[in-house]
């Protein structure tokens, strides 16, 4: 069976027309040769109607044929997740809750910086299978991973917000992270379809620079990343110690962080260049904020390259942490930059909105009980 003939299979009813926005460039020459019997070449021109100019029907495709702009009426769409709400805080962040499936809803954050740089934050499952203690989404629980029609859809929807395109050149999203809800590498195969189609010149034709993909660290899925798609990668860690990671990652417990380093240690000696690996640290008041934290961190990293980026933790109903002071976040930079390191302070943005980091929330139909756990526990600690 070819690749588009299983997405087809796939499909929740036969009777559906298949949604081309989620295919690869050769998910779609399959298509055209082998489904619609035409031309290869049709697939890039489709491919780039979609992503280039955020076509959302075949007519707006005045270069085809009106029998072929039929056929494809027939027996494809293109459809991207349903914009519920789109909200702008006072720094220019923008937010999008956009529905996936009937009472579930996912969120997607562009964060500009400067005229020339927006990045946009992607999800990649409905609510978190993991459990991150510091993080407001593991607290919704999880219901299903996204399709990649529902990943490179959030994109989509970022471009086509600002209006037709008549500068290919000019793009509304310059940077993609895979930051969004939920873990990357839980959901990898759609995961790895939405970033060809950020990266291929007839998607959204990024650099591989300019797409960054982040995982609390799964081991297995690290390494096979390395060997499918070269991105850039950054690492969920905040602790520098196997007990404190535990707590506040748990995926830990499988994955210690020696392992995980070896891992990106792996995985930076496939891309054949000059990379760096992004050290995400959360910053958490009297939990990992402490000078020995830093100095524990600053040996722990000494032979990865890497970038330390510290995120001020961002308050969320429920949580019993706290941020830490700007002059306690300023020390503990200040001791990672007289140990070597670079380490900028993650501008907080979008909270006025909750779109900050760790504040993504959307709404799901959770299939494990966590949030409704989590809910009775804040109950119990009120009263």
């Amino acid at each position: 069976m070819s690749a588009t003939s299983s997405l087809i299979a796939s499909s929740a009813h036969s009777e559906e027309r298949i949604n081309l926005l989620g295919m690869t460039l050769a998910q779609l020459e399959d298509f055209f040769v082998n489904q619609l019997g035409e031309k290869k070449f049709r697939a890039a021109q489709v491919m780039k109607w979609m992503h280039h100019r955020c076509a959302a029907s075949f007519e707006e495709m005045t270069d085809l044929s009106k029998k072929l702009r039929s056929k494809l009426e027939e027996s494809a769409e293109i459809r991207p997740p349903k914009v519920v709400l789109e909200d702008i805080s006072s720094d220019g962040t923008r937010k999008w809750v956009l529905e996936v499936s009937a009472g579930s809803h996912i969120e997607t954050v562009l964060i500009p910086a400067g005229e020339n740089r927006r990045t946009l934050c992607v999800s990649s499952q409905v609510g978190c299978s993991l459990d991150c203690s510091f993080c407001s989404t593991g607290k919704q629980g999880f219901q299903r991973n996204l399709t990649p029609a529902e990943i490179i859809g959030q994109v989509w929807v970022a471009q086509r917000s600002f209006g037709p395109r008549k500068d290919s050149s000019k793009r509304p999203v310059t940077n993609v992270v895979m930051m969004g809800m939920g873990e990357p590498l839980l959901n990898y195969q759609p995961v790895l379809s939405a970033m060809r189609i950020m990266l291929d010149d007839n998607g959204y034709g990024l650099s591989k620079r300019r797409v960054t993909l982040s995982t609390s660290g799964l081991v297995p899925q690290l390494d096979q990343l390395g060997e499918d798609i070269d991105v850039s990668l950054a690492i969920s860690l905040h602790a520098a110690r196997d007990d404190l990671r535990q707590q506040l990652v748990p995926i830990n417990k499988k994955y210690p962080i020696d392992e995980l380093l070896a891992a990106c240690q792996r995985y930076l000696s496939k891309c054949g260049d000059s990379r760096e690996v992004t050290i995400e640290y959360t910053l958490i008041a009297g939990v990992n904020d402490q000078q020995q934290d830093a100095q524990q961190l600053a040996a722990l990293l000494q032979n990865l390259p890497c970038k330390i980026n510290l995120i001020p933790f961002n308050p969320f109903p429920g949580s019993d942490y706290q941020r830490p002071s700007r002059n306690q976040i300023m020390r503990f930079q200040n001791w990672l930059h007289e140990a070597g390191y670079s380490a900028p302070i993650r501008s907080t943005r979008g909270d006025d909105i909750d779109a900050a980091c760790g504040q993504l929330v959307g709404r799901v139909q959770d299939k494990t009980q966590r949030s409704a756990r989590y809910q009775a526990q804040q109950r119990q600690n009120v009263s």
